[in-house]
């Protein structure tokens, strides 16, 4: 196979597996089945095709959870590409084909292999005999989508009819169809002429950005003028804000793929999931002999068909069928599994109610660690912050709250006005109301602390940063 770049789409929200998915922790991070995040696993089935480092896409708010993942599997070099806004799915691959042909490929006109970041596949060499499938039609210039051979009837999925045969197990696209009812999902079945649409793709950079320049010139012109001016910073690769925002938001569906006379049609049975639902979730996870998945502490008695997350502590249950318990930190959701696409309309309330569930877990991570939020009260908030080794936090000042740190673990470099003080476990230090401070963790191993701010006003947002390795200012 000659060589492909992939563009990886890290976008999105994943709103129906809340409370583990939130606002700026969606479900391409989490780890759902195995010990890779679904991010991570996109990339590493990719091992055994012959492609160059890969493009991934994603949002501003969530750069430095997707460069510590790819820094992890070793996939880290200069390749993330930082959208201002989400615009959907069109704007995104041209972005992505339009840095390729800039910057990677050098001259070529790479083959793109574009994929979720969130989706599931377990048997991956079903998978990778179809990308070697497609790419011979890709090469002709035609736009590959591949097609999931359906297992069940599906209301939740778009589907492609396919057309003609284009030989080797290939057709033509004849269209493309919202999700159906469940009659109609039937006769879809039946007839063994439709696929799942599976949002995956295969073509030549120069062939999708033609098509769109063709059927929809203004998201071409927006996105060109998007990576004109475009910047690089640490692992990113930053667009022109102004012109990417005014670029219209459309689905590649929509912009090229209803459009164009080249689309092509794979079929691939490749056990595959898009991970839509906790009651998907439940699919794909391993079972009991009583059919109950669980992550966790988890107790049942005469239960059976349920998924259940424990994050911390025991969750027992008793006599419960085909149910969802996922119990986190700061949440717990008890949902029929019937009703697990429902999920996302308790969000959308988080949301009308202004309540920080639907956006934040009691952890956020950072770019030099983490912390977990441990109490808070009218005046005060209680933090555990770790730090890995070698990082430091942001130079900055406070205008509401004092803190006063306590080092667990590790050692501490805690800078405050022009002086050092270096602390360890059993130590504390008092960081008064508008004094210029830093942590850093000198050590090998990560700094555990216990912070306490006090103050009329504890927001997120009463930083005034001076110096900042991580360009936050």
């Amino acid at each position: 196979m000659n060589k492909i770049i992939p563009v990886i789409m890290a976008g999105g929200t994943g709103s129906r597996l809340w409370p583990l998915s939130r606002e700026l922790h969606p479900k391409q991070f989490l780890k759902l089945s195995g010990e890779y995040t679904l991010l991570q696993s996109t990339l590493l089935r990719l091992q055994n095709i012959s492609v160059v480092a890969p493009i991934v896409i994603c949002n501003e708010e969530h750069r430095f959870l997707v460069a510590e993942q790819l820094r992890t599997i070793k996939k880290l070099s200069k390749n993330i590409i930082l959208e201002p806004a989400g615009r959907n799915t069109a704007p995104a691959i041209a972005i992505g084909a339009l840095i390729a042909l800039q910057q990677i490929a050098q001259g070529e006109d790479p083959l793109l292999l574009v994929l979720a970041a969130d989706h599931v596949i377990s048997d991956e060499q079903a998978f990778l005999a179809s990308v070697e499938q497609a790419e011979n039609f890709a090469k002709q210039g035609k736009l590959v989508t591949f097609g999931i051979v359906p297992t069940h009837p599906e209301t939740g999925y778009g589907y492609i009819r396919r057309g003609k045969s284009e030989g080797s197990e290939a057709y033509s696209v004849a269209n493309f169809i919202e999700k159906p009812d469940y009659k109609t999902a039937c006769d879809y079945m039946e007839s063994n002429e439709y696929y799942w649409n599976s949002g995956m793709f295969l073509f030549r950079a120069s062939r999708y950005l033609d098509e769109l320049q063709k059927f929809r010139p203004d998201i071409y012109n927006a996105c060109s003028n998007a990576v004109s001016n475009i910047k690089t910073d640490m692992d990113f690769i930053r667009l022109d804000e102004d012109a990417f925002l005014a670029c219209s938001s459309e689905s590649i569906d929509y912009a090229v793929m209803e459009h164009t006379q080249s689309a092509v049609v794979v079929p691939m049975s490749a056990g595959w999931s898009d991970v839509g639902s906790w009651s998907s979730v439940w699919d794909i996870s391993p079972k009991d002999k009583c059919g109950n998945a669980n992550y966790g502490d988890v107790l049942h008695l005469d239960s059976h068909n349920n998924y259940v997350f424990a994050e911390t502590g025991i969750v027992a249950t008793v006599g419960l069928e085909d149910t969802v318990v996922v119990q986190t930190k700061d949440a717990v959701l008890v949902a029929s599994k019937k009703r697990a696409q429902d999920v996302k309309k308790i969000v959308e309330q988080l949301k009308k109610e202004n309540r920080n569930e639907f956006k934040f877990h009691r952890e956020v991570y950072r770019p030099w660690g983490m912390y977990d939020s441990i109490d808070s009260g009218s005046r005060y908030q209680v933090k555990r912050i770790t730090v890995k080794p070698g990082e430091k936090l942001s130079i900055q000042k406070h205008h509401h709250r004092s803190e006063h740190w306590i080092v667990v673990s590790g050692t501490a470099n805690v800078y405050l006005d022009n002086e050092t003080h270096l602390l360890t476990e059993n130590q504390s230090i008092y960081i008064p109301l508008g004094t210029v401070h830093a942590l850093e963790n000198p050590g090998k191993i990560p700094l555990e602390l216990i912070e306490v701010q006090s103050g009329s006003y504890l927001g997120e947002d009463d930083i005034v940063r001076f110096e900042d390795r991580y360009g936050r200012l």
